[in-house]
């Protein structure tokens, strides 16, 4: 297949899938092996898209290849040409095969072992045949990577402040927080209970930049205290989950995970009111990219599965 712009120059999809390669392989060599190829078919290829263009695309140094600006400009192009063409074979697939299909989701930590994994199941049983690749990580990292078109949405909290125009988010529930112990703990027993009575208990928390961080600094400084020196540090959702089970230990969780993610008989919401956090989740989509099938298919099951939170909420 070949690309034409006004000039009538034309550019093979080919070509730039090997500028692509060689790119990310940082030399002739190693793409030719990835590309199951020889080093002068790849280094032909690389000269054709150079003399159609007019510029140099890749500076050649002791320690590989990498990119000229003009290159980087065109392997931007690339990557969104190709994941157009991916998202219009997903397309095609999913039409003829009714029940197929594959979705690549970015997510936290916490929502992916709680609402991601309530939409999945639900999907997975009606369509056996779709495929799930569910990554988690932090804000940033999860918004490069719908950016670089890594993954086909996010499922994650809104970062408030200003927009990035590049994405686009739908509120699906607004997020509140409660503190928790296990079903074990003495505190589990207590009809009142005041935050500063558990300052030196041991809290297993996400670190404290994170919007639990920041919530349990603002309760513990509204009663005129620092936040508690946390025990255990950690992001992992079901760590905590196993801590608490102990009786030990209390936490911060998002009030939602006690329909997804906790076991009723094993967790209890302690009677503490924190301040105020209502944070929206939702789903992050790429502007004026296509939405495949599959990717409208969880989205619209994700505002079903949402449905009661955003509800309850109201």
């Amino acid at each position: 297949m070949q690309l034409s712009d006004r000039t009538g120059s034309r550019m093979k999809l080919q070509d730039l899938h090997v500028l692509m390669t060689v790119a990310q392989a940082g030399s002739m060599g190693r793409a030719a092996q990835i590309l199951n190829s020889t080093q002068p078919n790849v280094s032909r290829s690389i000269g054709e898209l150079e003399r159609t263009l007019g510029v140099r695309l890749l500076d050649r140094h002791a320690h590989g290849i990498e990119p000229t600006e003009y290159g980087r400009a065109l392997l931007e192009c690339g990557v969104t040409v190709f994941d157009d063409l991916r998202q219009g074979v997903r397309a095609i697939e999913f039409l003829a095969g009714a029940t197929a299909g594959e979705l690549r989701i970015g997510t936290t930590t916490f929502l992916a072992a709680s609402f991601v994994s309530a939409v999945v199941d639900r999907l997975s049983r009606r369509y056996p045949r779709m495929l799930f690749h569910v990554s988690s990580g932090y804000v940033g990292a999860l918004h490069e990577a719908l950016a670089e078109r890594k993954v086909d949405l996010l499922v994650m909290r809104s970062p408030g402040g200003a927009e990035d125009p590049r994405f686009a988010f739908e509120r699906l529930f607004d997020e509140s927080y409660v503190v928790a112990a296990g079903a074990r703990s003495p505190w589990a027993r207590r009809r009142t209970i005041d935050i500063k009575d558990l300052a030196s208990e041991p809290w297993v928390l996400p670190p404290a930049s994170s919007v639990i961080g920041e919530i349990i600094a603002d309760a513990f400084r509204r009663i005129g205290r620092s936040a508690p020196q946390p025990t255990v540090v950690t992001d992992c959702p079901h760590m905590r989950v196993s801590l608490l089970a102990t009786g030990r230990f209390v936490t911060v969780f998002p009030a939602s995970s006690f329909k997804f993610l906790a076991k009723q008989a094993a967790l209890k919401i302690l009677p503490i009111d924190l301040p105020a956090a209502h944070r929206p989740n939702g789903i992050v989509t790429l502007k004026n990219r296509t939405t495949s099938p599959v990717a409208q298919i969880f989205i619209d099951c994700a505002r079903k599965v949402a449905e009661p939170l955003a509800s309850r909420v109201a």
